[in-house]
């Protein structure tokens, strides 16, 4: 947006719904008779998605003592005591918007720190927050950036952002962070109230956070209904300090995954208790309360109002006519999603272009959802089925150059392959897949980064290799793999990708995502031995900022006396507590697992790794909470998990409290025809199950 004119920047501003304000290179003192009242903006102030030229600014002014704001000032300033200011507008702000406001504010100058705050006519005015623009498309500095996911504030504390910020306030300037980009479950639309909950989740407290004022009760959670019950838990989630305080001090990049509408939502639907439920008009709540809440440069249809959302008028529909990519053709659900278009990319200096996507709005229905899939697993394995199996689930008609077999076999179980006549699994959906290669070809960035909400490394075990003294055999030849619902298992189209990366000589592919509440490593292949093993780029996923993680559920919820339990949360002789072995089968196999269970050393463990199951693979905590920061030059890329203890309760330390371990992996730009290669370093801590 460099050569961006006045008038092309109202355009903008209107794409995405906000007002605008445009820079001015004289700066002044401002004018207004400014004071603080925070408890007039309870929400904080925000800002989200810069470019070289603008960021979008926002703030909510609820009525208070019943008075309600019709209009805001903001104001832009060089500096936080805003003698040196440079932009200035005034917005509305109304009940029809839940009393949110979005500001465009162009014409500001590149790679620059800019502090603003907002006031009603009366001079009370919102916190000041600090943001920050993009260096320009030829800027050859360094850039740093924190990507993060799963902050759940009904069950845990936000003190990774509290680390966060205080490592940011003592580093020097050209080390300091850039923005965040936020890879979706920014709210948990699943609320447990402390009475359905009395034990707890796991070792936590279940907190009061919000009330739906309608919602419907399932099982002993409640889920929202309308825009009001989203807006609710909205409102709720920013009411938490260390999550209001970092949004003050950075610019975000939101991304919604699935929590922002339905747990196991996917296009417009909803699924609970096995059942696939229309929810069109509940999917056009959730992104109007999204579009309201995350300053954001996503795009609307147009309606009568700028500022508002206007949300098309939908009706719940069951959805039973799907097209060749799994796209859902009733009217009602092609509305809903298409209410809000979420994929964008940004551009920051010369090194990076973050490619963001959409993994729920597109996608067709996960195979391992279906009923008819359910033979195809066993609680003597849990989290895991046949990679076998999946991929012949995955690949749907194209299997086997597009010769499916007729049934499907897990040991003595045989069932009817369903699959054979459906399409293959898409998670991007063919016209967001076909925009985002394109993006890919077109970038001239020495790394494109993609952001996926869900990940791309595969999670499989070797237990095709249980020893003699196992309780029970695995009943397949091959590897099991766990299915959840993102690239991991979604073969084809990850195949796709990865070939298209490879055939156009793309170099500097790097995918960093969230969703599985762990932090991952590796590198990006299409298939794993016994097929072929081709990297085409680097991948990594963020451990939950606060969201309980799969070690943790299955420490309370895999029965102690089940056979097969050492190596998920297994103990060696001289444990004292129960130790994530999850990791170590996933990254070493099911003989390493085994090993410490019978003499409790790490080492001899990791000496009888399998080569053969996760060469893809640097390192894997299936319970890390934290976050990962990322510094790409135009040499190297590099990547750093900061994982913090499980976040069970708030620190009341200014840095938010000890540190878990650190772990930096580099990566130096690879060549044409070369593979990438990552180099890891502990920094600190000890994360021995992981490596």
């Amino acid at each position: 947006m460099s050569s961006i004119t006045r008038r092309s920047f109202l355009g903008v501003a209107a794409a995405i719904g906000a007002t605008a304000a445009w820079g001015d290179p004289l700066s002044t003192k401002s004018p207004l008779a400014w004071r603080e009242r925070r408890e007039l903006f309870p929400e904080g102030v925000a800002s989200g998605d810069p470019d070289s030229t603008s960021v979008l600014l926002w703030t909510r002014r609820p009525p208070h003592g019943g008075k309600a704001a019709s209009k805001l000032n903001v104001e832009v300033a060089e500096d936080e005591r805003f003698t040196r200011v440079v932009a200035t507008a005034v917005a509305p702000v109304s009940e029809a918007s839940d009393w949110t406001c979005r500001v465009l504010v162009g014409g500001l100058k590149a790679s620059r720190v800019y502090w603003y705050r907002f006031a009603d006519s009366e001079g009370s005015g919102s916190r000041v927050g600090r943001t920050i623009t993009a260096p320009g498309v030829d800027d050859d500095r360094p850039v740093r950036f924190v990507f993060v996911s799963c902050q759940n504030v009904n069950d845990g504390a936000q003190n990774a952002y509290r680390r966060m910020i205080f490592e940011d306030e003592q580093a020097s300037e050209a080390e300091r962070i850039g923005f965040v980009l936020h890879l979706g479950d920014f709210i948990y639309e699943i609320v447990w109230y402390p009475e359905d909950r009395p034990q707890g989740m796991y070792d936590r407290r279940v907190r009061d956070i919000v009330r739906y004022p309608h919602g419907e009760k399932i099982r002993d959670f409640h889920i929202p209904t309308t825009v009001e019950d989203y807006r609710a838990v909205y409102r709720a989630y920013l009411s938490d300090p260390d999550l209001q305080d970092a949004r003050a001090r950075w610019p975000f990049v939101n991304m919604w995954d699935n929590h922002e509408f339905s747990w196991l939502g996917w296009q417009s639907i909803q699924r609970f208790n096995g059942k696939n439920l229309p929810a069109q008009t509940r999917k056009v709540a959730a992104n109007q309360a999204f579009f309201e809440y995350q300053p954001a440069r996503i795009t609307k249809p147009s309606g009568p109002s700028l500022e508002r959302f206007d949300p098309p008028l939908v009706v719940d529909t069951p959805v039973t006519h799907f097209d060749e990519h799994g796209l859902g053709q009733e009217p009602n659900n092609l509305a809903a999603i298409g209410s809000l278009k979420g994929y964008r990319t940004l551009r920051w200096g010369r090194n990076v272009e973050l490619i963001v996507t959409d993994q729920r709005t597109y996608r067709s229905e996960e195979p391992t959802d279906q009923p008819e899939a359910k033979p195809l697993s066993s609680d003597d394995f849990p989290e895991f089925i046949s990679e076998d199996a999946m991929e012949i689930m995955d690949a749907g008609k194209t299997y086997n150059g597009s010769r499916p077999p007729a049934s499907i076999r897990f040991g003595s179980v045989e069932i009817d392959n369903s699959w054979k006549d459906r399409p293959a699994q898409t998670i991007l959906g063919a016209e967001q897949k076909a925009w985002f290669l394109d993006r890919l070809l077109s970038s001239k960035a020495t790394w494109k980064i993609w952001g996926n909400t869900t990940a791309t490394l595969d999670m499989r075990a070797d237990l095709q290799n249980l020893p003699p003294e196992a309780p029970k055999p695995w009943p397949e030849s091959g590897y099991g793999t766990s299915p959840l619902g993102d690239h991991g298992t979604a073969y084809v189209e990850r195949g796709e990708i990865y070939d298209f990366v490879l055939d156009n000589r793309i170099t500097g592919f790097v995918t960093v995502a969230g969703d599985r509440h762990s932090f991952w490593a590796g590198l990006a292949a299409k298939s794993l031995p016994p097929k072929s093993f081709v990297s085409a780029g680097i991948a990594f996923v963020t451990g939950s900022i606060s969201a309980p993680g799969i070690v943790e559920a299955l420490e309370h919820s895999l029965p102690k006396e089940h056979p097969l339990r050492l190596l998920y949360v297994g103990q060696g002789p001289g444990d004292h507590a129960m130790q994530p072995t999850l990791n170590l089968l996933i990254r070493h196999g099911v003989r390493s697992c085994f090993e410490y269970a019978r003499s409790g050393d790490i080492g001899k463990a990791r000496a009888l790794s399998n080569p053969d199951l996760s060469p893809h693979l640097s390192f894997v905590d299936m319970g890390g909470h934290g976050y990962s920061v990322v510094h790409a030059t135009s040499g190297f890329i590099e990547t750093e998990f900061v994982c913090i203890p499980r976040p069970i309760e708030r620190s009341d330390r200014a840095d938010g409290g000890a540190l878990s371990y650190r772990v930096k992996f580099r990566t130096n730009l690879w060549k044409n025809g070369e593979a990438p290669r990552l180099q890891m370093q502990i920094l600190e801590g000890d994360p021995r199950f992981s490596v």
